[in-house]
């Protein structure tokens, strides 16, 4: 079967564990508009998902159209007052909702819809992006005003939504949608509710192999909760708001590891890329004014169970809130976000609290005694009461410890989560910083050709991999070149020797929530900024990298003290990292010192704000003099967490363009030539040697418990 054979070949395709990131994938939201003689503004600037722009490699090979992988940002910053002020100047009706305005959608014929209260068009506040729910068609602010001046102009009083048109697909595109679909509606009629299967044994060992134990029956059978056997998996149905049909299908797979501990595995069908829903959104009413949003699906089938309330579950859990769904929770009054038990699920809430409206929002804090929904359920606790614990996200100031009290406690409490992500490639990093955290400013510097952009590349890599959203900013070398390097060190190999591999690693490489700004040389820090705050609104960036900061002073006055205006840039990265809740890492240049010094703190270019501002300082040590393994170090010479500060050795290896701080060969020898000796030296140790030896070793006798027994040679020692 197809299914089974992408499980079994290509599981990277749609797998993930659950417990990381869902990875983010990006979606195409704009059009050219019909008639094509309309003018339309060039894009300012384009965000790309990592896959290279490569055509080179193999003739057998077919590639997709570049700008299916490009999203158009607004040509002009778009706010809120604006897009009030053109509706009001086209007569358009319009209502003030939480995060979009609502509006008649001008997609369908007729006006009856605005008097009866449909209005089914929302416009992203921020964004200016809108989607008409009744139509499914979505589009950018410069799409919609292009609509309505053709509506208007040729007096009809609705658009067909086919006038906008999307780029067209390729055959082999329109292939993989159409196979995807026919999987989706194959593995949905060969799946069976759970209270279908014939044996009861079965139905429990499901039950609890998946956790699901305390749901019941009617509650799995009302959200359409299937069992697919082939692959043993669960299956939730994403299904429309409007009329309950089949869009997508996410399926739970539990595997049990050596040492009894089970491992979840989820698969989505379409791909994350191509659909996105809400698990339970065919079962809200219009009424619902209440709504409990979860990371997990079987975290929905608890709260609904156990409360009674309306609970929907985010397709990519604590990862990513995609603007695109929040048109669908703009119906309700309340909204209570209880995304999981951990420090993860807590800085994911308030992230989206933001998006979704701090005034409405309620935030379940994680704790022992507020665990993940399911697991509360799990263990008898009371769902209802959980929730009525939870704190407003919105609070007008901090007038004493008490406001503070709990936020202190969850840190102490958990002080491995907060201290970060953890690298995987790098445990030494991890013994000295801790972790990767929200919210910092790292500045990096080593000397010229030394590997700054290699190292950081990986460093960010090892992140992203965990479900780290990272985005990209390189101003010295192309993006090509770039995600060339980071694909070769995923893969850990050169794939130049070895071309047909790189499907394999691509679609593997893809899938990661990595994401690029086109720019290259001189840009205005104005700019930049732009990007990262749409970056963050729109993919949830937690992480995002500058290389580097000599790049962005070309565009400034130059009448300005280049000293000053690098500070002011500093200020605005450190600046944006607090109040974004993003990590900045910042690559400065350093001063031209001698080949045979270590670089400081003191020889980053420009004053001492860098190091001031930034809440970790990273030098790549060189020494340029030497040719030998380990002329390369990391030295970490500030670390704001807690102080630490150290370094270690680095090693590149040049088939993969990787770094890995190993034991120097040299080091290794030593420890087993002293092992060596100590074994030669035991077995040439005489009988009654050895006899004195266990004399020494004697435990002291009851009477004389307290009194040290002093070594040979000492006064009242053993001789």
């Amino acid at each position: 079967m197809l299914w089974v054979s992408l499980l079994l070949k290509r599981p990277a395709c749609f797998l993930r564990v659950v417990g990381s990131r869902s990875f983010p994938h990006l979606r195409l939201t704009s059009a050219a508009l019909l008639p094509a003689s309309h003018p339309r503004p060039a894009p300012l600037l384009l965000l790309r998902p990592l896959l290279p722009e490569v055509g080179f490699l193999s003739h057998r090979r077919s590639f997709k159209k570049d700008l299916k992988s490009t999203v158009d940002l607004p040509v002009t910053p778009v706010n809120v007052t604006d897009i009030k002020h053109y509706l009001r100047s086209k007569n358009i009706p319009f209502h003030d909702g939480y995060s979009c305005l609502h509006t008649p959608s001008v997609f369908r014929p007729g006006s009856e819809g605005a008097e009866k209260g449909g209005y089914t068009l929302f416009i992203d506040k921020t964004t200016g992006q809108f989607l008409c729910t009744e139509t499914l068609v979505e589009g950018s602010w410069e799409d919609l005003q292009d609509c309505v001046e053709v509506m208007q102009n040729e007096g009809r009083e609705s658009l067909s939504p086919g006038v906008l048109l999307g780029y067209s697909e390729s055959e082999e595109e329109q292939g993989e949608r159409a196979l995807e679909c026919s999987e989706v509606q194959r593995i949905w009629a060969s799946s069976v509710p759970l209270s279908d299967l014939p044996d009861e044994e079965e139905t429990h060992l499901v039950k609890t192999m998946f956790g699901i134990g305390k749901i019941s029956s009617l509650t799995l059978k009302k959200f359409g909760v299937r069992f697919f056997k082939p692959t043993k998996s669960l299956v939730f149905p994403w299904l429309s708001g409007r009329d309950s049909s089949l869009r997508g299908l996410k399926l739970l797979t539990a595997q049990c590891l050596g040492d009894g501990k089970v491992v979840y595995t989820e698969a989505t069908l379409p791909r994350p890329a191509a659909f996105h829903n809400l698990f339970g959104l065919h079962l809200v009413a219009r009424k619902d004014s209440e709504v409990v949003l979860t990371g997990r699906e079987v975290d929905t089938l608890a709260v609904n169970q156990a409360t009674g309330l309306p609970s929907l579950a985010l397709p990519r859990g604590v990862s990513c809130l995609p603007p695109v769904l929040l048109p669908y929770l703009e119906q309700f009054k309340k909204v209570t976000l209880w995304l999981g038990g951990d420090m993860r699920s807590w800085e994911a809430s308030k992230l989206f609290s933001r998006k979704l409206g701090l005034k409405r929002c309620s935030l379940v804090r994680p704790g022992d005694t507020q665990p993940c929904p399911s697991d509360a359920l799990a263990a008898g606790k009371s769902l209802g009461r959980i929730l009525k614990t939870a704190i407003p996200a919105a609070h007008k100031s901090i007038v004493s410890f008490r406001q503070l009290r709990e936020d202190v406690y969850g840190e102490l409490a958990n002080k491995e989560q907060v201290a970060g992500v953890k690298w995987a490639r790098f445990p030494e990093l991890n013994k000295i910083l801790k972790g990767h955290r929200k919210g910092e400013l790292t500045v990096f510097t080593g000397p010229t050709g030394s590997g700054k952009t290699t190292f950081i590349s990986e460093c960010a890599l090892d992140l992203c991999m965990q479900g780290v959203s990272t985005l990209w900013g390189s101003f010295e070398i192309n993006n090509v070149r770039l995600a060339k390097i980071m694909l070769t060190q995923f893969a850990m190999q050169r794939l130049e020797d070895s071309l047909d591999q790189y499907d394999t690693w691509a679609d593997k490489f893809e899938d990661l929530p990595l994401y690029f700004m086109t720019f290259h040389g001189q840009q205005n820090i104005r700019t930049v900024l732009d990007t990262m705050h749409h970056a963050v609104y729109v993919y949830d960036i937690s992480h995002v990298v500058i290389d580097n900061l000599q790049f962005m002073m070309g565009q400034e006055n130059l009448s300005v003290d280049k000293f000053a205006m690098q500070d002011h840039i500093i200020g605005a990265f450190r600046k944006f990292a607090t109040n974004s809740n993003c990590h900045v890492t910042l690559i400065i240049h350093p001063r031209k010192e001698e080949d045979d010094k270590d670089l400081q703190t003191a020889s980053i270019f420009g004053s001492a704000k860098a190091s001031q501002e930034a809440d970790n300082v990273l030098i790549l040590q060189e020494k340029k003099l030497v040719s030998c393994p380990g002329r390369r170090a990391l030295q970490v010479a500030k670390n704001r967490f807690d102080g630490d500060v150290g370094i270690f050795p680095l090693e590149f290896q040049k088939t993969s363009l990787t770094f890995s701080p190993p034991l120097s060969k040299a080091k290794l020898r030593k420890v087993k030539a002293e092992e060596t000796q100590q074994a030669e030296k035991s077995a040439k140790v005489p009988r009654a040697e050895k006899g004195e030896k266990t004399v020494k070793t004697e435990k002291v006798p009851k009477a004389e418990k307290g009194v040290r027994s002093k070594p040979p040679g000492e006064p009242g020692g053993v001789k």
